[in-house]
């Protein structure tokens, strides 16, 4: 009877001990907790405070490096400069692409341009100019999709030829040029300047002064007559004469003028086309 006394009274010393035991590590276990979480928040408000420190460092960072690359020929680095002094570049994150991006555009010689922003101070843009094929009645250009846009002639790095028509022709001239050119290197010659008239009558100085006369109708055919018959032209020239302009216009054959070989290389200009019957 005593040792199953003594057996309760140990059994119920070691459930005690167990239970004060566990009341410990739960007691523990809850501060671990409420540490970690106190420790957590400490860590989020120091991160928040440090990165709205240095957001208002970096707020008042300015533009400080500009790097400018792509196609260009035409349009300098100062072009560029004095186009974003209009925009205030004092502060990264208020600088506006788009806004830099239209400004740019503005520029003469700029077919396309992108720009964008890389942290921390820099503003990368990047250009295209246009590329001139031909010089239009005198004042404008031409690109190479028949577009029309005004730039400083004299900045031209080689010699293009000179159109001269109708406003809105532009593409039509631009399509005819081409395809003449194709049919005329065949014999090393090329247009210097082609003259489309109000009544779209097309006329064409080659490279070797030459004034062609092709009319209305029928243009290729008769560049295609023009250069099976040039041969033969030269050859039948008088001695100190050279080929002035050759006549298209007929359904068969061509009228033919010459010039002394010492007289300069006839021009035209759009306003004064030479009229031939």
């Amino acid at each position: 009877m005593t040792a199953e006394l003594t057996k309760v009274k140990t059994s119920t010393l070691t459930e005690q001990n167990s239970d004060e035991n566990t009341e410990i590590k739960m007691h523990w276990s809850f501060w671990l907790g409420v540490s970690f979480f106190v420790a957590v928040i400490i860590t989020v408000l120091m991160s928040t405070w440090y990165l709205s420190q240095k957001m208002v460092v970096d707020e008042h960072l300015p533009i400080s490096v500009l790097t400018i690359t792509g196609d260009i020929k035409y349009t300098q680095r100062d072009d560029v400069v004095n186009s974003l002094e209009e925009i205030n570049l004092a502060n990264f994150f208020q600088v506006d692409v788009n806004k830099v991006q239209q400004q740019l555009a503005k520029l003469p010689w700029v077919y396309s341009v992108s720009v964008r922003k890389q942290w921390p101070d820099e503003l990368k843009i990047y250009l295209v100019d246009q590329t001139p094929i031909a010089i239009w009645n005198g004042d404008f250009l031409i690109n190479q999709y028949g577009d029309v846009f005004q730039a400083d002639i004299e900045q031209l790095t080689q010699a293009i030829p000179h159109f001269f028509g109708p406003e809105g022709s532009e593409n039509i001239a631009l399509k005819n040029f081409n395809n003449f050119n194709k049919l005329l290197k065949y014999n090393g010659l090329s247009i210097e300047e082609l003259v489309l008239s109000e009544r779209f009558s097309w006329q064409l100085t080659l490279n070797d002064g030459v004034l062609l006369n092709l009319g209305r109708e029928e243009r290729f055919e008769r560049i295609a007559r023009f250069i099976d018959l040039y041969p033969q032209i030269k050859k039948n020239r008088k001695e100190n004469q050279q080929v002035d302009y050759v006549d298209l216009r007929y359904d068969t054959g061509v009228a033919v003028g010459w010039k002394p070989l010492t007289k300069p290389k006839y021009g035209l200009s759009y306003s004064n086309i030479k009229k031939m019957s």
